[in-house]
């Protein structure tokens, strides 16, 4: 007789659905021929792809970025919520999966626990950048946390609470990339009909607010490139219309869904701080990091973030290694500027590759996902 446990997962944005369904994939491997998962889940479509059936929400519905954004669409987010915790109760659980996305994560977390329901949460909320006494709410709420930088360990040992660490799981998928590439550079531009000009990446981030904040300073500080040509990672969802209106420069391309093609086959890159900076790091493409928000949002965050760096490289080395360009410094002098010191020739280019290979080091082999699965499902089955 089969042991069937259910399972919820939770994942709001575009890189949870990547790490979910990287966990997901490992634990179908991993469990027994006893062991059986019933999953629910909020994701998107790297996670249908696994699990085999579509998310109760994609999280295109959940995106909302700064706290003036969140504040203009708090009906909607609390509606949300509410929604969730009825789903919920009618599945009625074993367990839930949360995958990042703490203003709402840690909301359903206090509340699953009033029901008697174990959580496990997945990439640590950034408590030790800002709001720190959320760490007294995952103590309380959540029965095991699995924390994705090396840094955040010591940081919770600080308030007796133990997290489990087995390195960054974007290794995995990078490293899963490696292993199945077929990415020539002459067959990649071949098939997205690309000159023979090397290229710089924009991956200008995977919400429009973002982007039309940042895309139209970051076209028009490449404008002067003209020996390159320029690539817009598009976002997983979007409509290519919506990038098509902020293009006046017929040496702008826009792809979808080869996002890991196009890094290994990019000469540098001007990137939205998020997951996407780690990403360009670990494939040794040297880059420029851009932030800019509704002032409002800015002005608040400014105050609370207790931190040096917004971009992972920079964190996790705690030392300067891609430039930030954040708000009024994120401009098209300055882009420019820095773009011209990592491309091929370009004083800061070495110093940056060397730099990502101590990155590469500090993060270690890999086998992050694997190691999670195996300790979720031993947990889930009380083994």
């Amino acid at each position: 007789m089969k042991n069937s446990k259910k399972i919820y997962f939770i994942s709001g944005e575009a890189s949870g659905d990547l790490h979910g369904s990287n966990l997901i994939k490992e634990m179908l491997l991993q469990k027994s021929a006893e062991q059986e998962l019933n999953i629910r889940f909020w994701g998107g479509d790297k996670m249908a792809e696994v699990i085999g059936k579509h998310p109760v929400k994609h999280y295109k519905e959940l995106a909302f970025m700064g706290f003036l954004e969140v504040i203009l669409n708090l009906r909607t987010i609390l509606k949300n919520i509410d929604s969730c915790k009825q789903d919920i109760l009618n599945f009625q659980p074993d367990v839930l999966v949360l995958i990042d996305y703490p203003g709402f994560n840690l909301r359903i977390a206090e509340w699953a626990k009033t029901h008697n329901i174990k959580v496990l949460y997945y990439i640590s909320p950034t408590v030790w950048a800002w709001k720190q006494n959320r760490v007294f709410t995952i103590k309380k709420a959540v029965d095991k946390m699995y924390a994705i930088l090396p840094f955040e360990k010591p940081f919770y040992q600080k308030f007796d609470y133990e997290v489990e660490y087995f390195g960054h799981p974007l290794l995995d998928a990078v490293q899963q990339f490696e292993a199945l590439k077929n990415h020539q550079i002459e067959d990649f531009r071949i098939r997205h009909k690309l000159s023979d000009l090397p290229i710089i990446a924009i991956l200008p981030g995977s919400r429009k607010q973002e982007i039309r904040k940042k895309l139209p300073v970051m076209l028009e500080a490449v404008k002067s490139f003209k020996n390159y040509q320029m690539v817009i990672a598009g976002a997983p969802g979007m409509d290519e219309e919506f990038y098509k209106q902020f293009i006046d420069n017929a040496n702008v391309s826009i792809i979808f869904g080869v996002t890991y093609e196009l890094l290994s086959n990019t000469e540098a890159a001007v990137v939205t701080s998020g997951t996407a900076t780690l990403e360009t790091a670990l494939f040794n493409v040297p880059q420029v990091v851009c932030y800019k928000t509704s002032g409002i949002s800015y002005h608040i965050a400014k105050r609370l973030v207790k931190i040096k760096f917004i971009s992972l490289a920079n964190l996790i080395l705690d030392r300067e290694v891609n430039k930030e360009l954040i708000q009024h410094d994120c401009s098209v002098t300055n882009i420019q500027k820095e773009l011209k010191d990592i491309i091929v020739g370009g004083t800061k280019r070495e110093s940056m590759l060397e730099d990502y290979k101590i990155l590469h080091e500090t993060l270690g082999e890999g086998g992050a996902s694997q190691k999670i699965a195996k300790s979720m499902l031993k947990f889930i089955f009380n083994k």
